[in-house]
């Protein structure tokens, strides 16, 4: 295996087909269909890889398609195939997925079943390798995926799929001890559907062929996707929340009042959203709503017995859109904005004004700081409270949290890691900042990397399990903590005596300052 420090080969694409070979033929031919080479390069990897390869594009077609949400399977088969699964000259069919293709706009774009067949050449190529005890493998790899979408007649494809009946992706053997074989994309296009280099069928086969090569040289370098998504909250469930969501408050885009970019920041607030409310519905019992007229199903999903509280809630927004889908808590912030006084009385109802100094608050007094036993604390670029997070949440006995750090803090000055070590963490170090998640190259270097490692271990030793999640928001600050479990350790009670210990040491040194209202509304 090659060291993931080798570097990947160039792509080098060639308009049309490798003269080593001729295009695929069909076995059976019930027109003038015939295959079209479109585009070809060199592969980067044995053809034993082609299949792990060519997974990604079958199971990931999202990675090529913003207008693609996901793939789902229907069936996975290696008999008993539908009749527009094409047959090929000299290939026999190894393996065949029936997916179904999930638009992301699905008001706009229609979605779409499509067969994936896997072909193994007849007769085995020289790479495949002979067992001398027990003979050759029962089927040589396979080296064709075809792609049929599944049309009725009458209708047409939708905007994201080619204009073809049939795309093949080719992996060719050849003879030259420099290059492991060619990469090759076909099709047969619809009629009168052009396929020179400057059409539309090229530039997606370009894209593909692309993908193809990079999955790869993945898949020879035994490349670990870094950046993991869905670890909480599974992906079908928020990406499929999250479409009804967005539908529900994307008009809040055309009455943006801030002077901040709407698309970002709606859409941004409405995946928190759609988090949490997945999150707290495993986190929590079943609700029993006051009303049961409503027909949506999250009125009697779990939710923390104290509500939430948003610190520095910003603009409002996360705060609006749980309220407005019947959630009970409240958002705080130093400063009321624009947006606060345009939202329904029962959102403003839920927002106030107040300048939070954890030093100064006693837990156990009525003031009005909304952390009350079970409370749920979100911490969504809360700045310099953003430590504060698991330190409250331990000490108010919060049922949870939800930290999205942002500008690196620690208690009271600016996070500098030469003076902020990471805490003792309860496994070996390696162990737990491999566990984080933390995405980009791994070497974890960085000011933000090191600041989210030193986050997740004060977490860890505030008492709480560390979970993290990288979020599917329109952010580069989409690294999240979750806090919903204790660890063992003394049933929380020591978690909780080293929360008080900072505590008394942040209060001793006296620098914790709040802030004050004044300039202009910064960026939530």
């Amino acid at each position: 295996m090659l060291e993931q420090s080798i570097q990947r080969a160039r792509f080098s694409p060639v308009p049309g087909g490798t003269s080593e070979v001729g295009p695929l033929r069909l076995a059976k031919l019930d027109s003038d269909a015939a295959w079209i080479p479109l585009i070809h390069c060199p592969a980067n990897f044995p053809p034993e890889l082609f299949a792990v390869a060519t997974s990604q594009l079958v199971h990931h077609p999202e990675y090529n398609s913003t207008l693609i949400l996901r793939s789902e399977t229907v069936s996975e088969t290696t008999s008993g195939f539908s009749d527009i699964v094409p047959t090929l000259s000299g290939f026999t069919i190894n393996k065949h997925i029936h997916r179904r293709l999930l638009p992301r706009r699905p008001g706009r774009d229609t979605g779409l079943e499509q067969h994936c067949t896997l072909y193994s050449p007849t007769s085995p190529t020289p790479h495949d390798e002979i067992n001398t005890e027990t003979g050759p493998e029962e089927s040589p790899s396979p080296s064709v995926l075809v792609l049929t979408p599944i049309v009725e007649q009458g209708s047409i494809l939708p905007y994201y799929h080619p204009a073809v009946s049939h795309i093949a992706f080719r992996y060719i053997p050849i003879a030259d001890p420099d290059v492991s074989g060619i990469l090759q994309i076909e099709a047969i296009p619809l009629e009168g559907t052009p396929t020179d280099p400057n059409s539309r069928l090229y530039r997606t086969a370009l894209a593909l062929l692309d993908t193809l090569h990079r999955y790869g040289w993945g898949a020879l370098t035994n490349y670990k996707k870094r950046v993991n998504h869905d670890c909480i909250v599974p992906r079908e469930e928020y990406q499929d929340l999250y479409l009804v969501m967005r539908e529900r408050h994307k008009h809040l885009v055309n009455t943006w009042k801030e002077s901040t970019d709407p698309l970002k920041h709606v859409y941004e607030d409405i995946g928190i959203a759609t988090f949490l409310m997945l999150l707290w519905k495993q986190m929590y019992s079943v609700f029993e709503p006051v009303t049961t007229d409503s027909q949506e199903p999250w009125h009697s999903w779990g939710r923390a017995p104290s509500g939430f509280l948003d610190l520095g809630c910003g603009n409002g927004l996360l705060t609006h859109i749980l309220v407005s889908e019947g959630y009970l808590g409240h958002g705080i912030d130093v400063r009321k904005r624009v947006s606060w006084g345009h939202y329904p009385e029962s959102t403003q109802a839920s927002l106030h004004v107040e300048a939070l100094d954890p030093t100064s608050i006693s837990l156990s007094s009525s003031e009005t700081t909304y952390l009350g036993s079970g409370v749920f604390i979100i911490g969504n670029h809360a700045d310099e409270l953003t430590p504060w997070v698991p330190v409250l949440s331990t000490l108010c006995d919060a049922s949870g949290y939800l930290s999205i750090p942002c500008c690196p803090w620690t208690f009271d000055m600016k996070y500098e890691r030469s003076r902020h070590p990471p805490y003792p963490v309860p496994t070996s170090f390696d162990e737990f900042v491999e566990s984080l998640g933390l995405g980009g190259d791994g070497s974890n270097s960085s000011a933000y990397s090191r600041y989210r490692i030193w986050l997740a271990s004060l977490h860890a030793h505030c008492g709480w399990v560390v979970e993290s999640e990288t979020l599917r928001i329109p952010s580069t600050r989409n690294w999240a903590l979750v806090g919903r479990r204790r660890s063992h350790e003394g049933n929380g009670e020591e978690g909780k005596r080293k929360a008080e210990e900072i505590m008394e040491i942040v209060t001793s040194r006296g620098m914790f300052k709040t802030r004050t209202p004044e300039g202009k509304a910064g960026d939530h």
